[in-house]
């Protein structure tokens, strides 16, 4: 046996190579892998809604009436979200808008990528240790379907949202036909995300004007009650657009100062994605009293008291309510 001077070697690496990254970049935490896998599904789910749209038969449906439509686009889209995501996280709970009959799934609608440009990104600490069943997806597959039967096609997204612990944490949010009006020939769709504690990405963050108030409220669902709400809040402008995912990206864009609606029509489907996105960035959405709504895997589907959401001085346009609008809209 040789014995000899004991040699030791030191390896020096680099910050971004040091083994506590090393394994948080080949291991990412579970919720970056389904927010990854969400983005992918998004993606594809936007691209189902162009081809639908495109063959000319939507295929629609009458829910609960005119104004509460399902088309093929819905149910296919729904189909890829669902089965793509519970594929490969199968112990999260996902809850969809439409009732659909439980059928074997497409192959081609199966999406099975997952984004590196989310599982690039270091995972809150807070996030890093959840397991799938403390998760619950909110799934709508088609928002503003009806301006989607209508040509409105800029109000469309498709939205995912994931809550843990009752509060939405993180969101996608896809628009299949974002840039649609530069005719054709363009690039067609882009997707959005954000997580608390993370940040928000896809797009551009901008607030709107602060010498004004801007209002962007339902298109198609409004009342007495909303029109109240709205003017007591004593707008410069009032946009009437469809669909919640469009009306916050308003919000985050500069595009609107307030997202009001005080009626019982949106459901957690419609606000859990963009409220995270929306908090992402330090904005807040609630009901008009002021309370914010929670996503547990049990609780009620529609948002009974309304939407607010603001990216700014949500204190200001809560106190505008009216009485009136409150005594209308009971809290949960």
């Amino acid at each position: 046996m040789l014995f000899g001077p004991k040699v030791f070697l030191f390896l020096h690496l680099p910050n971004n190579l040091q083994l506590g990254h090393f394994e948080k970049t080949t291991h990412p935490a579970l919720i970056m892998r389904l927010v990854a896998s969400a983005y992918t599904v998004a993606d594809k789910a936007g691209a189902i809604v162009r081809r639908v749209l495109h063959s000319g038969e939507l295929g629609i449906v009458e829910k609960t009436g005119v104004n509460d439509l399902q088309t093929l686009a819905d149910r296919l889209a729904q189909q890829c979200i669902c089965a793509s995501l519970s594929r490969h996280f199968p112990k999260i709970t996902i809850i969809a808008e439409e009732d659909l009959p439980a059928e074997e799934v497409r192959d081609d609608l199966s999406e099975t990528g997952q984004a590196e440009e989310v599982l690039s990104k270091t995972c809150p600490a807070e996030y890093s240790e959840l397991k799938e069943e403390e998760l619950v997806v909110w799934v709508d597959p088609l928002d503003g379907t009806k301006e989607y039967t209508e040509g409105l096609l800029d109000n469309v997204t498709v939205l995912i949202g994931i809550a843990y612990g009752g509060k939405a944490i993180a969101g996608v949010i896809n628009q299949p036909f974002y840039n649609y009006q530069l005719g054709e020939g363009a690039a067609l769709g882009r997707t959005i995300w954000g997580m608390v504690g993370l940040g928000t990405f896809g797009f551009q963050l901008q607030e709107a004007p602060a010498d004004r108030r801007i209002i962007t409220t339902t298109r198609s669902h409004s009342n007495k009650v909303v029109t109240d709400c709205v003017q007591a809040m004593e707008p410069h402008e009032v946009i009437r657009v469809g669909g919640a995912g469009n009306k916050i990206i308003q919000l985050v864009e500069g595009k609107a100062s307030a997202y009001a609606f005080a009626s019982p029509g949106c459901k957690k489907w419609d606000t859990c994605a963009p409220e995270a996105i929306l908090h992402a960035v330090g904005g807040k959405l609630t009901d008009m009293h002021g309370n914010a709504y929670r996503y547990d895997a049990n609780v009620k589907h529609m948002n009974s008291a309304g939407v607010l959401a603001t990216l700014r001085n949500h204190e200001y346009y809560a106190s505008r309510v009216p009485q009136s609008v409150l005594h209308a809209l009971k809290s949960d």
